[in-house]
């Protein structure tokens, strides 16, 4: 990537302060998934820094983030527009998280809070056929383990859109949208110590309301599978 154009990480949001503190910044935590893979530009929308123009940048990863898409904070919203556009030019984009609700929200689907509550630790998705094929998760094993801590899910797919995997919790955990666009709900950034931060993490209390911390810290080790569906996307800009 070094003679191409830079990524561009759209990061949404600082982690709570206990998090950043223990473990870093989330463009710390793609940087350490990615290796040494060329120039990423990192704009912070919530920080109210202009979202770069088509042509700029050889394609885009949209952060999680601490904020809920429901919120419908300004600079959400004005990033969700920028979403819209760059997709429909034809830029490649990577969502994760946030940014999995965010670009389905964008292209008209639904977004809320999960009715049987949050998904965090370490977990397992499912690829279906329609993964078979698909450039970022061909080869990968039909099961594979994943880090996840999110409230809100895509309730309803935006028009045309196609689900590639699925938790036993959120029928939708990657959705393709367009042949450069696809999300994914779990974090392929995280690593063993980010995931236990957050499992252990004061300001994720309610989201473990009912989990059993020790159990879930248990279970937390690696999940390269995840992890390579972002290195995929870097490699083909």
């Amino acid at each position: 990537m070094s003679d191409k154009l830079p990524l561009l990480l759209v990061q949404m949001g600082h982690p709570p302060l206990d998090i950043r503190t223990a473990v870093g910044e989330q463009p710390q935590w793609f940087h350490a998934a990615l290796g040494d893979v060329g120039p990423i530009r990192v704009v912070c929308p919530f920080d109210d820094e202009p979202l770069p123009a088509v042509g700029t940048f050889s394609g885009a990863v949209i952060s999680g983030s601490w904020a809920m898409v429901t919120d419908k904070l300004p600079w959400s919203e004005r990033t969700a527009e920028w979403v819209r556009d760059i997709i429909q030019a034809g830029v490649p984009v990577l969502g994760v998280c946030y940014g999995h609700q965010l670009m389905a929200y964008a292209l008209g689907g639904v977004v809320d809070y999960h009715p049987q509550g949050s998904e965090v630790g370490q977990l397992p998705v499912t690829l279906n056929d329609a993964a078979l094929h698909d450039p970022l998760l061909s080869g990968l094993p039909y099961n594979f383990d994943t880090f996840l801590s999110h409230e809100q899910s895509v309730l309803t797919l935006p028009p045309d859109a196609v689900v590639l995997g699925a938790s036993s919790h959120d029928p939708h955990q990657i959705i393709r949208y367009s042949a450069n666009a696809l999300s994914v709900q779990f974090h392929p950034e995280f690593n063993a110590a980010v995931m236990n931060k957050i499992i252990t993490s004061r300001s994720e209390r309610v989201a473990m309301k009912g989990k059993d911390r020790d159990e879930l810290l248990g279970k937390v080790s690696d999940t390269p599978s995840a992890r390579a569906i972002l290195q995929r996307f870097v490699a083909s800009l």
